[in-house]
């Protein structure tokens, strides 16, 4: 008789057999995997908010690296530095977003556009209005006691000792619409109330045997000035450093991008120190589409086509002083020499305007009375011919140049406006 087959064991038992001989060896990774993990530093937190878009930038010189570093996207160059380290502009300093509360607890800007009073009140003061005056007359009394090359700009420019132991710039143009752009600039500033943010500038004649000028006599034959031309004296500052611009104008600008306006849904978490800045570029961006200047941060925009590392770099004729208080310097490409040339620099002027829609109240307000009254030519020719002995030398503003300036503060007005409009929307 044959025995019954025993029925082949099922296969649930089989399989958990094969896992019980598995566990050792699954054991033994975990272990080296845990292992592992111990010697692996802990996650980095989180960036600070918005390091690619309002990230402030310093050139490589400043990093200590050389200028032809490898290949980064313009946030990357704009990027805060980590937290706990500073942004040093020589000895104006920026702290990293995220290392230092915002100015206040409260918004930075009030009614949608305007720059809160509490964070106007914490940008460095500039150029006093009576300090200004003191230098000016000083300058206009003082003998020139020596002229040197170098340290203001072009070759023909010099840089001039007073009797009264000051400094000052002599601006030589090489046309003389360019030393009148200068001189209107500066007096529309003071129409627009931030001349504080430029140097005390005042005219002089060039007279070899004339008492301002008779101790740099042999000096002069060598500067190869004309005889009877008109120059600028700026005031000379010391400790001043360069200044690289912020994102946006920094990190959209390049190929091809348009500019994302800075706005006060833009700002949160940014320190009171990136604050305070961008209410001065604020000023500084519509100051130079009123006068056309494209010899700032327009012409670092205009190079992007052939040097994309150009916004890595200072913004052309603006510094910083010690304090922090930014310095609109060498003015003399606005008005007169920036309206002949329009049609090549407004495609990079307006959008740069465009790029701003938070605006200081007073000259928000001072544009909107020139505006209606369209008095903007009438407003600079008075304080001009008031405040400046060699005005008629250089003449004012041609008719057409005068509409020009109205246009364009019309056109500021209905830009507020619309940045008004918006906000109220929002």
């Amino acid at each position: 008789m044959k025995r019954p087959r025993r029925a082949p064991p099922a296969p649930l038992p089989v399989l958990g057999l094969l896992l019980l001989g598995a566990l050792p060896g699954l054991w033994t990774v975990l272990l080296r995997r845990e292992a592992v993990a111990q010697q692996e530093p802990e996650p980095r937190p989180p960036p600070a908010p918005f390091p690619g878009r309002w990230g402030w930038g310093r050139s490589p010189a400043a990093r200590g690296e050389p200028g032809g570093g490898g290949q980064k996207t313009f946030r990357a160059l704009l990027a805060v530095p980590a937290a706990g380290q500073e942004e040093r502009g020589g000895e104006g300093r920026f702290a990293a977003a995220g290392s230092s509360a915002p100015a206040d607890a409260a918004s930075p800007v009030e009614r949608g556009i305007f720059w809160s009073r509490e964070l106007e009140q914490q940008v460095p003061p500039g150029f006093a209005a009576e300090e200004a005056a003191a230098w000016l007359s000083a300058a206009r009394a003082a003998r020139v006691s020596s002229l040197e090359q170098g340290g203001c700009g072009r070759s023909s420019n010099r840089l001039a000792r007073l009797s009264d132991g000051s400094r000052a710039c002599v601006r030589y143009g090489i046309n003389p619409e360019q030393i009148q752009g200068e001189a209107l600039s500066y007096h529309l500033a003071g129409v627009l109330g931030m001349q504080e943010r430029l140097p005390p500038m005042a005219l002089a004649l060039v007279e070899a045997r004339g008492r301002q000028w008779e101790p740099v006599r042999e000096e002069l034959r060598g500067s190869h000035w004309a005889e009877g031309a008109v120059v600028s004296l700026t005031r000379w500052v010391d400790n001043l450093t360069a200044v690289v611009a912020p994102a946006p104008w920094g990190a959209e600008g390049g190929a091809g991008r348009r500019l994302q306006p800075l706005s006060a849904g833009e700002l949160g978490g940014l320190p009171a120190s990136q604050l305070v800045e961008l209410v001065q570029w604020s000023d500084l961006i519509l100051f130079d589409y009123l006068t056309a200047n494209f010899d700032r941060l327009v012409s670092n925009l205009f190079s992007l086509q052939w040097d994309p590392r150009v916004m890595r770099r200072a913004t052309s004729n603006l510094l910083r002083a010690p304090d922090g208080g930014l310095v609109f310097m060498d003015n003399e490409a606005g008005l007169v020499h920036g309206y002949r040339l329009l049609a090549m620099w407004d495609p990079y002027n307006e959008p740069l305007l465009r790029s701003v829609c938070v605006f200081r109240e007073g000259t928000a307000r001072r544009v909107a009375e020139l505006h209606r009254r369209r008095s903007a030519a009438a407003e600079l020719r008075r304080r001009y011919r008031a405040r400046e002995p060699l005005w008629a030398r250089l003449g004012f503003l041609s008719e057409r140049q005068a509409e020009l300036l109205q246009a364009r503060v019309d056109f500021v007005h209905r830009h507020i406006a619309h940045c008004r409009a918006q906000a109220a929307v929002l």
